[in-house]
């Protein structure tokens, strides 16, 4: 996977480096209310020690060449995160995880940024298979795949832990290499 990806004349993607972990955590704890309403690990993210475990990690996981992270860049500024998950080389397929800035919601940014990433993953990864899962009710998120023809699958009841003895259903969604050809 490339290292730097250009989506337009203003935004790009650029794998993340250890110095990214503290402006990861300055997103995180300014928009701790925005963010934490869909994405779990803003409530377990107290430091900055917290974001560099996740970055430590991407940069082992792109290592050795098994799932890819990057900052989503708007200007050389980092607004974003986008990147594969959980990536099955075997049955080859993946999943996208993403999160934008509240500041950049709504300019088509995110739909851009992963319709160019879903080609990516399908040409040079020899992945067949995309998902990507929305919290039920994260109408922002799931207008996303609708939007870049992911076909919804259905709910993976309980999937994921939103901390507080609560859990969130989840709907899938999947596109298929051929889908994209079609």
């Amino acid at each position: 996977m490339n290292r730097s990806i250009r989506i337009d004349n203003h935004i790009s993607l650029k794998f993340l480096v250890n110095s990214d972990a503290r402006t990861i955590f300055n997103y995180i704890n300014t928009q701790r209310d925005y963010l934490g309403e869909w994405l779990p690990f803003v409530q377990f993210t107290h430091e900055v020690k917290d974001t560099k475990g996740f970055v430590d990690m991407a940069i082992e996981l792109r290592k050795a060449k098994k799932d890819y992270v990057y900052k989503i860049c708007y200007d050389d500024r980092m607004i974003g995160l986008i990147g594969t998950k959980e990536t099955d080389y075997l049955n080859k397929n993946t999943e996208i995880g993403y999160w934008l800035s509240e500041d950049y919601q709504g300019q088509g940014i995110m739909s851009t940024v992963v319709d160019k990433l879903t080609s990516i993953i399908f040409d040079e990864m020899g992945i067949e298979r995309i998902q990507i899962c929305c919290a039920v009710g994260n109408e922002k998120s799931i207008a996303i795949p609708k939007r870049l023809g992911f076909i919804q699958e259905g709910i993976k009841r309980n999937g994921e832990w939103a901390g507080n003895l609560v859990f969130r259903d989840l709907i899938v969604f999947s596109k298929l290499k051929s889908d994209s050809h079609s």
